[in-house]
């Protein structure tokens, strides 16, 4: 049986290839990248400006804007478990997802359990899973083609909503900017 970090590294190409026909800048998919989740001033200059440094957690994937001029915007996390899920795992990783929001208020957030068989989403990640905008799981190790399916449809709205949020965020008092009315999360 394939480590957790093996699993996932066998679909995040594959994943990262679906999502490559949305709009918008380059949509990818990575694996093991390190997002801030805390930005600490530590003095301001004369001139008001502050020094600062950021600390990074690693995400099991990471889907991001990639701009021409090399720039990128977070857009999406993917925490990943195989089998079972502890109270401890649904803490952390939400805990984890809160942390990330704090510095990026447009991510999204999103855990995805292989292994499943007919167990579905356990009861205690949805209870203690607050700060996750989405959860999936997969029976086996490789998604059925409607787990696949679900899955890469779920990614592209989560992508679709973040540029919404942060275009709320950023834009909405500019004139002329598209106002919005109805913001709705599902879960």
């Amino acid at each position: 049986m394939p480590t957790e970090r093996e699993w996932v590294s066998g679909f995040t190409k594959q994943l990262d290839e679906a999502l490559d026909a949305m709009r918008g800048a380059e949509v990818c998919a990575v694996e093991g990248m390190r997002l801030a989740y805390a930005c600490e001033v530590h003095k301001y200059s004369a001139d008001q400006s502050p020094e600062v440094s950021t600390t990074r957690y690693e995400t099991d994937i990471l889907v991001f804007d990639r701009y021409a001029d090399g720039s990128w915007i977070p857009r999406v996390v993917i925490e990943c478990k195989l089998k079972g899920v502890t109270t401890h795992d649904a803490l952390t990783y939400s805990a984890k997802a809160a942390t990330h929001r704090a510095v990026h208020p447009y991510l999204r957030y999103g855990f995805l359990a292989g292994q499943r068989r007919n167990y579905g989403i356990p009861p205690r990640l949805v209870r203690h899973g607050e700060d996750f905008n989405f959860l999936l799981t997969w029976r086996s190790l490789k998604a059925s083609p409607a787990e696949w399916r679900a899955f890469v449809a779920t990614i592209k709205r989560e992508v679709k909503t973040s540029r919404a949020m942060q275009d709320v965020l950023m834009n909405n008092y500019a004139a002329g900017h598209q106002k919005y009315d109805l913001i709705h999360s599902s879960i």
